[in-house]
Formats: structure tokens, sequence, C-alpha cells
């Protein structure tokens, strides 16, 4: 009697330890680190099966609805540095992800919505070769290099401050009012792979913004505990002959008030560029 008890017992936690682990996800910022680490697994591997995802779940690719089961989330990847943003007030997570294989580099932008226990939304947007300004490891050495640790309590921005230093900054695409922006200094910037930054205390992140781009359609994943805000968005509005704009995030890091850090991917063919991003 006693030998088949245990063995039900052996057996009921075998059952229960993936819905365990499973329970895990959440909306705290625990929880929505253990979702990303999830994806790590899943992307490095190209195995979604331990993904708990609910049978309505959305997933997009460069603001496009597919099929999760054909997206790039199923191609393995030799992943060489990532990091992320957690969002607890509306249960989302961002993270980066840099792989400078030779044959099929990317960086990558992964937004995820987690809803209770389960990961609701994954979208990506993509860079590779021959997209707009790419390359992977410039990308990965400036930006492992650079400081998005915690900022300590009393010295962070709230969440209001941090969504409008990144909407200044993008208006300022369009009217080209760079005056309103909170530059700080030094600023560098990363734009697929280009780098904005000299090692200079005066290098600024105002180099190179143009004017008369519309960044549109704009969505906002904030953590205050790391200073950062990330934007999804389109780099134009579209234009009368169809298209919406090139999908597009924007991240920033902000400190006192101020930018230190902007990391920008582009999902724009480098042959395709025709000024506007309107592609």
């Amino acid at each position: 009697m006693k030998s088949s008890y245990f063995k039900w017992l052996i057996f009921a936690c075998a059952t229960i330890t993936p819905i365990a682990s499973f329970a895990q996800v959440s909306c705290t910022r625990g929880g929505l680190q253990n979702a990303v680490d999830l994806y790590i697994e899943a992307q490095t591997s190209g195995d979604i099966s331990a993904l708990p995802l609910p049978g309505g779940a959305g997933y997009w690719e460069n603001e496009e609805r597919m099929d999760i089961n054909e997206g790039l989330i199923n191609t393995a990847q030799n992943i060489d540095y990532h990091f992320s943003l957690f969002d607890e007030d509306s249960c989302q997570s961002f993270t980066e992800v840099i792989v400078t294989d030779e044959d099929t580099p990317y960086v990558l932008g992964t937004r995820m919505r987690v809803n209770h226990d389960k990961i609701a939304e994954i979208e990506i947007i993509w860079t590779t070769t021959g997209y707009w300004l790419f390359d992977a490891d410039a990308y990965l050495q400036y930006s492992s290099a650079e400081d998005w640790g915690p900022i300590p309590a009393e010295e962070r921005d709230s969440r209001g401050t941090l969504i409008s230093a990144a909407n200044a900054y993008l208006d300022a695409f369009l009217e080209g009012k760079i005056d309103q922006v909170p530059w700080g200094f030094p600023c560098v910037r990363i734009e697929g792979g280009a780098y904005t930054g000299r090692g200079s205390p005066d290098d600024s992140c105002e180099v190179g913004v143009p004017a008369g781009v519309n960044i549109a359609n704009r969505r906002f994943v904030v953590d205050e505990v790391i200073g950062s805000v990330v934007v999804y968005c389109t780099f134009g509005a579209g234009g009368p002959n169809g298209g919406s704009g090139s999908p597009d995030t924007h991240l920033f890091r902000v400190e006192n008030g101020k930018l230190r850090y902007v990391h920008t991917l582009t999902h724009l063919l480098q042959s395709a560029f025709q000024g506007g991003g309107d592609n």
C-alpha cells in the first residue's frame, strides 16, 4: 500500500511541475522576467513548445499578423547578447536580441504581453543584412558596452516623464523642433548598427535627426527601474498610394529627465529608402 502511494506521489509531482513553472509567468517584474527567459530559450532552440501560450495568442512580425508556427521564433538563433525592459503596469516586456551569426545575423526587438499566467502576445521587429544601416557586430559592440542597469529609486523618473521624453524626440522628426527635446550630454545613438558616439562628453543624439517624417502609430513599453521606454511605431505615416510606414522601434534610456542612449531598429530595406520610410 505504501509503495503504491509513493508511486502515485511521484507521478503527481511530475505531472504538475510544468504547470507550476507556467504559473510563475505573471505581471510582476519577476513574472515578466520568467516569460522572457522562456522566450530566450525558445528563440535559442527554435522550439516554442515550452511557451505558455493560450489558444488565442497573437503573433506579429514587422507589424504583420501571422501564424506563430511559421514565424522567425521557430528558427534557432545563436544569441550573443540580450537585455529586457519590464512594464508591470501594462504587463509587457521588451527584449533586444543580437545575433551575429556570419550567415544570418539579426537584431530583434521582441515585445510580449502577459495575461495572468500566459504569454498572450509576441511581436517581433527584426532587421538583418540589407536593411537600414544594419551591422550586427557593431550593434553588439556598442549596445553591450552601455549601462542599462537599475537607477537608484530616489533618482528614477516617472512613467510620464519617460514617455514625454520619447515623444519629444519622435515629434522632432516631423517639424524639426529639436529644441524641445530633453537632450542629455553625452547621448549616443545606435541606428541599425551605425553609431553617433565619439567618446566625447559632448556626444549628442541630435546628429542626423531628419525633418518632415511623421513617426506614427506609437505604442509604449516603460520600465521606470532602468529609466527606459521603447516605442513601437512606423517610420512615416504612409502615403496616398498605399503603405503604412516602415515598422520601427525606438528605445530610450533617460537619466534625470535627459536622453542618454537611443537605439533604433527600422524594418526597411536599404535599397528601398527614399527619404521618408513610407514604403
